[in-house]
């Protein structure tokens, strides 16, 4: 059986080291501040924000909670950042995206000062990233490196392959691994014959956002695959097409049936168990380090600013 990558476990010791440093900061002038500015009432972005927030409140840093209406325009919306920029109680800022199709999102992002870009998402800071330079990381891609550094998987010289191109996730999580020496592939949506470029990964990033898009013919056998992807499946012929009884998971969809949705990654759940030599679960696998990662970039900006590294 192949070794289970346990993110939750690996969020845990993130938090547990973190709290010294929250209370070190504590110590000296104040604990981190956090502000989240969430625009309107999408349930997905209402639970994500819910979830920093109750991570903040167990570590100790000082969380606010900013909700302007769905109405908000691209320059009231500045006026809040510019005003949260300026705040010395505040480190970090994070903008719970997507915002409202009439708003500016590229604007908002970019009048983020980048000391407190908690996200890693501003330009200064991916060119940070490119240039090897200290700097807040984004934290899916972060939290990936993490997840593989403690659980002792080796990176330098191996072949890594990372489907998925996006600014968040795809291209840092590229680099990150290329600064660890490994020699990476990215693939796309025009990469030709992506199955067999994917079969040369010793470790396979999966980050398209396409439900059980990556099965079997796509993993190099013993390959330690890497799971970002989490869709609420609500189609119950393609989940009975992946969990269907004669794949012998009907536990799977009991499940569905109960709930009418099951959660599901990138890559498929019962193939990866065949091939991979280790793996990232849905759910529980990358998901719990992305907010693990934001907490640490929120500590490490309160340190700077306050001239502890």
């Amino acid at each position: 059986m192949p070794q289970i990558l346990d993110g939750i476990r690996v969020r845990d010791e993130i938090k547990a080291e973190l709290k010294p440093r929250i209370a070190a900061l504590a110590a000296k002038s104040r604990a981190p501040g956090l502000a989240v500015v969430l625009v309107g009432n999408d349930p997905a972005s209402q639970v994500y924000v819910r979830n920093k927030i109750k991570t903040c409140e167990d570590l100790g840093i000082r969380s606010e909670s900013l909700r302007p209406p769905e109405s908000v325009t691209t320059e009231e919306l500045l006026a809040i950042i510019d005003t949260l920029n300026a705040r010395d109680d505040m480190d970090g800022i994070l903008v719970q995206v997507p915002l409202p199709p009439r708003v500016d999102a590229k604007r908002v992002l970019l009048a983020i000062d980048p000391a407190k870009d908690v996200d890693g998402f501003h330009p200064m800071n991916v060119g940070n990233l490119v240039a090897g330079l200290p700097g807040p990381r984004s934290c899916t891609p972060a939290g990936i490196m993490e997840l593989l550094k403690r659980y002792g998987i080796p990176v330098a010289g191996k072949r890594a392959v990372v489907v998925g191109r996006s600014v968040n996730v795809g291209k840092p999580a590229a680099m990150l691994l290329l600064h660890e020496n490994a020699t990476v592939t990215i693939c796309h949506s025009r990469t030709v014959d992506l199955a067999a470029v994917c079969r040369e990964g010793e470790i396979l990033v999966a980050a398209l956002g396409r439900p059980a898009m990556i099965t079997g013919e796509f993993i190099r056998p013993g390959a330690v695959v890497i799971d970002v992807g989490q869709t609420r499946v609500t189609d119950r012929a393609l989940a009975a097409r992946i969990f269907s009884r004669d794949r012998n998971d009907p536990d799977k969809m009991a499940a569905f049936d109960k709930r009418g949705f099951v959660w599901m990654g990138d890559v498929d759940p019962i193939d990866v168990v065949e091939k991979a030599s280790a793996y990232t679960p849905v759910t529980g696998g990358v998901g719990p380090l992305t907010i693990a990662m934001l907490m640490t970039n929120t500590v490490a900006a309160a340190e700077r600013r306050a001239g502890l590294c």
